[in-house]
Parts: structure tokens; sequence; C-alpha cells
């Protein structure tokens, strides 16, 4: 007489191993995947609008800074720091006297 095998009860039950684990192990690792895309879309969307804002910043600043250029240039002229004088109620000063000794 042979020996008896032994069979493992899900296969003398005809029942195979559930999926299910491996059903929900693969929509997990599906949902970090795609969690990971989203933040690095987003971290990737909010440098775009920071690199812009700070293009528009820098932009203002050259424009004002030239502004102030033109300003100082004109207002360092004679004829601006004569006009500021006058306005200002300075005048000019007479004809020198002099004292003999």
């Amino acid at each position: 007489m042979l020996p008896r095998r032994r069979l493992r009860g899900a296969v003398r039950a005809r029942r195979r191993p559930s999926r299910l684990p491996i059903v929900l192990g693969g929509i997990v690792v599906a949902f970090v995947l795609a969690f990971f895309s989203l933040a690095q879309t987003v971290r990737v969307s909010a440098t775009g609008y920071d690199v812009e804002r700070l293009t528009t910043d820098r932009d203002a600043l050259l424009v004002r800074k030239t502004e102030l250029l033109t300003d100082l240039n004109r207002l360092t002229q004679e004829p601006a720091v004569r006009k500021m004088a006058i306005d200002a109620g300075l005048t000019q000063l007479s004809a020198p006297v002099v004292v003999g000794r």
C-alpha cells in the first residue's frame, strides 16, 4: 500500500487562495504613485508661479531704477539746482564787497 499524500486544507476543500490582498496592495501602490505624481505637479506649478512673480518684481525694480537715475541726472545739472534754490527762497549773491586794508 502506498503512503497517503497530505493535502492542504484549501486544496482539499477545492478553494483557491484569495487574491484580495494582492488586489488591495495594487490599489494602494497605484494610489501612492498617483499621490506622489500630484504632489510633484503642484510643487512645479508653485515654483513656476514664484518665478513669474519674481520676474515681474525684478522688472518693476529695473523700471524704478531707471526712473531714479534719470531724476538724479536731471537734478544734478546746474539749471535744476538753481531752480530748486530759487524755489526754496534763496537768491543770487550780489557783487562782492572788497574791503581795503
